[in-house]
């Protein structure tokens, strides 16, 4: 792996200013860019880990805090072990921060982060690729559709609320979308049960979507972040695999 250097930045938005981790290569060269949405936990070192080994990979990787209206990360503190069993107070205040992430609002700062990252000398020219979790799977999704010329890759892992019966769910954006998709689902995952998942496979199907969803047997919800009660290595290395390959065919 190359070696990485990674630091804070700031980037402006319609509605603030959302804090963020930048990670690239050693060399001095611009590389293929990837937006990596962060879980309900938010940035935090876990996520620059991880930002850090997508950068050693090749990669000039941008973490934003989106939950920066509520505050530069981290929004909420957390112990460095999660077990929201042990600790349900976490999720009690995550829970409204959230929600109040809407549509509207997550497109806006998508539309951003996208022309922050297009814009450095560190990204290679063209579009980029979307990596998310949790709830960043659903970031993904939305950004992914919503701005297709942009985006030339995304992935998933153990998403939330892909393909719901609301009237903005991220699966009814399945026609827009031009970049191929990944998406490495948790198994019986209550955040994306199985009528979501076939959901979500059907309107990319329908829609002609280069594709692939995959069910993580064994693998809960959560099951890449090291620092929590779900973590699962098999289940992360092979999301490693996956996401790697998927970034290899998209640049």
């Amino acid at each position: 792996m190359t070696s990485v250097t990674g630091n804070a930045v700031d980037i402006a938005t319609a509605d603030g200013t959302a804090d963020a981790y930048l990670t690239r290569p050693d060399d001095g060269r611009a590389h293929p860019a990837v937006l990596l949405y962060m879980d309900a936990f938010g940035l935090r070192p876990q996520l620059r880990s991880m930002a850090d080994r997508l950068a050693g990979a090749g990669y000039t990787v941008l973490v934003p805090n989106v939950m920066y209206r509520h505050g530069r990360a981290p929004v909420v503190e957390l112990p460095e072990f999660i077990d929201p069993q042990a600790r349900p107070e976490i999720f009690q205040r995550l829970r409204p921060i959230m929600q109040a992430h809407t549509t509207e609002s997550a497109v806006r700062d998508a539309d951003a982060y996208l022309r922050w990252l297009t814009a450095r000398p560190e990204a290679a020219d063209g579009p980029v690729a979307l990596t998310g979790y949790c709830m960043g799977a659903r970031l993904a999704l939305l950004t992914a559709g919503s701005f297709p010329d942009r985006v030339a890759a995304v992935a998933g892992f153990h998403g939330a609320a892909l393909a719901t019966d609301a009237p903005d769910s991220p699966h009814l954006l399945a026609d827009r979308i031009t970049a191929e998709v990944y998406f490495g689902h948790a198994d019986q995952d209550q955040s994306l049960p199985p009528e979501q998942q076939e959901r979500l496979a059907a309107a990319l199907t329908a829609a002609g979507v280069r594709h692939r969803c995959e069910v993580y047997a064994g693998a809960a919800h959560g099951y890449t972040q090291a620092d929590t009660a779900s973590y699962d290595e098999a289940a992360t290395e092979r999301h490693w695999a996956a996401l790697l390959d998927l970034l290899k065919r998209a640049f």
